[in-house]
């Protein structure tokens, strides 16, 4: 028998071989974000300074958004002096008629509300956006919870939802400037899931200005969280509302 070692040619591949890298599927385009405009979105501690920005900025741009609050009589109060059909809830109604919920509650009672609310939350996207930070005579520092951020602590205290992180770095002064058009910041968005950190940067981009970058898993949370300290310091030295922009993306 004549081998190629001998000599001869090997046959050439037939029509019905396949050819290296055939039937691989395309890579996924990262900017190919689906549309979310019909979804509900829901901001626990909607009338805080940050809930209220966001739910303002996202009914702008056509969500339909619901404040939630531990009285609903205060979360209906806020509801009506921002308009644009947003709604106001108590924060268990907010969290069961929301498909998106966003966690923007303040630090020390974010561990209290979560716990409350697994139930109403199960099966839900929630976007935690909270900043453990401390205040001393030399400004704001970072804390660093036994989860390891705010995040984790949410996916910890809520096994039954889908928990993500985004939109710490904003300035509440510009999401609620009327006089302000768009938002000129990345937002960083942080999960385990693709499907629901594509969810979360698809909302971002619903705000003129705004886009939403992923930026890891919610290990790396801590220190996405961190940074709002700096750009506290920024703010305070430029007195500017400062947010970030990522390069080459």
């Amino acid at each position: 028998m004549t081998t190629p070692a001998d000599g001869a040619q090997a046959p050439a591949p037939t029509l019905s071989e396949p050819k290296p890298g055939a039937g691989k599927a395309p890579a996924k385009d990262p900017w190919d974000l689906p549309d979310v405009s019909s979804l509900v979105v829901g901001v626990l501690g909607g009338t805080g300074d940050q809930g209220r920005g966001l739910a303002y900025r996202l009914a702008r741009a056509g969500q339909r958004v619901i404040i939630g609050s531990r009285a609903a009589q205060r979360a209906e109060s806020a509801a009506a002096e921002l308009g644009l059909g947003i709604e106001g809830a108590d924060n268990a109604d907010c969290a069961r008629r929301s498909d998106i919920v966003i966690v923007a509650v303040p630090w020390d009672g974010h561990a209290k509300t979560l716990e409350a609310l697994r139930e109403e939350l199960a099966g839900k996207l929630v976007v935690d956006c909270v900043n453990p930070l401390g205040f001393d005579k030399k400004g704001a520092y970072a804390l660093k919870p036994e989860e390891g951020s705010a995040a984790e602590q949410a996916a910890a205290l809520l096994p039954d939802s889908r928990v993500t992180a985004a939109f710490h770095h904003l300035s509440a002064v510009l999401l609620q400037d009327e006089s302000v058009e768009e938002i000129d910041t990345d937002v960083m968005v942080l999960g385990e899931s693709r499907a629901d950190t594509d969810l979360v940067q698809a909302l971002a981009a619903r705000i003129p200005g705004m886009r939403g970058v992923f930026a890891g898993r919610l290990r790396n949370a801590h220190q996405v969280e961190s940074l709002v300290a700096n750009l506290i310091s920024v703010n305070r030295r430029y007195k500017a509302h400062a947010g970030l922009r990522v390069t080459d993306v």
